[in-house]
C-alpha cells in the first residue's frame, strides 16, 4: 500500500506521536520513603508549584495527589507527564503507631481511617497509570512484603515500572541492596532532597517508560 518513503514517513510521523504522549505516572512506595518529596522536587522545578506536604509523620499524604501537563526538558527532547502522588501503601495501618508523635487518640485513630482509605484509592489508581515509578528508601531492607505486593500488582497487570533508589545522600543507604533484591527492573538510585541523579532518572524514563 505505502512505497519505501512513505512507509519511513508513517514510522517516523507515529514516533513524534508517542514523544509527545503526555504519561500518566504514578507514584508509589511504601510509607515514608520519598514519594512526595520527589514529587514535589519535580513539580517545583518545572512548574514552580508543590504537590503536597511532607512530614515525619507516617501518612501524611492520605490522598490521591495530582500535577498535570509536567514538561521536562532533557537531553532527548521534552518529557511531558501527569505526577499522580499516591498515598503510601501499607498492610496496614496501627493508629497507635501516631500516638508516638503526640496525637491524641481520637486523632490518630481517624488519621489511621484516612490512610487505610488512601491505601484503597491509590490500588484502584493503577487501572488509570500507564506506567509507575516505585520509590524505596535505600537506607533501609528493600525485601519487604509491601515492596513485593507492589511489584506483584504491577507484573501482573502488565505494567511498566522503574524501582527509584531513593535517599542515596543518607550515608547509610545501599541501592546495591535494591539493585540485588529486584534485579529484573530498572533501578535508579537518587535524592529526591537534593535532586542528585533526576537527570539519570528523566532519561530513564523516556528509555523505559514512554
Amino acid at each position: 500500500m505505502f512505497d519505501g518513503f512513505g512507509k519511513r514517513f508513517w514510522k517516523k510521523l507515529l514516533r513524534l506521536f508517542k514523544r509527545k504522549k503526555i504519561i500518566q505516572l504514578g507514584f508509589y512506595g511504601p510509607v515514608n520513603a520519598g514519594k512526595t518529596t520527589l514529587a514535589n522536587r519535580i513539580s517545583l522545578d518545572w512548574l514552580g508549584t508543590e504537590v503536597g506536604t511532607v512530614s515525619e509523620i507516617p501518612h501524611e499524604t492520605r490522598h490521591v495527589q495530582k500535577v498535570e501537563n509536567v514538561r521536562v526538558a532533557t537531553d532527548n527532547g521534552e518529557l511531558r507527564m501527569n505526577i499522580i502522588d499516591m498515598p503510601g501503601i501499607a498492610t496496614q495501618v496501627d493508629f497507635k503507631s501516631f500516638q508516638e508523635y503526640g496525637m491524641s487518640e481520637e486523632d490518630a485513630k481517624e488519621r489511621a481511617k484516612e490512610a487505610t482509605k488512601g491505601v484503597i484509592e491509590a490500588i484502584k489508581w493503577l487501572d488509570d497509570v500507564d506506567a509507575v515509578l516505585i520509590v524505596m528508601d535505600s537506607t533501609e531492607d528493600p525485601y519487604t512484603q509491601v515492596n513485593v505486593t507492589i511489584i506483584g500488582n504491577l507484573e501482573a497487570r502488565g505494567i511498566p515500572a522503574i524501582i527509584v533508589a531513593n535517599k542515596i545522600d543518607d550515608e547509610r543507604a545501599s541501592p546495591s541492596s535494591i539493585e540485588n533484591a529486584f534485579p529484573q527492573h530498572v533501578v535508579i538510585p537518587i535524592s529526591a532532597r537534593t535532586g542528585e541523579n533526576l537527570d539519570k532518572l528523566y532519561q530513564a524514563i523516556q528509555e523505559h517508560l514512554t
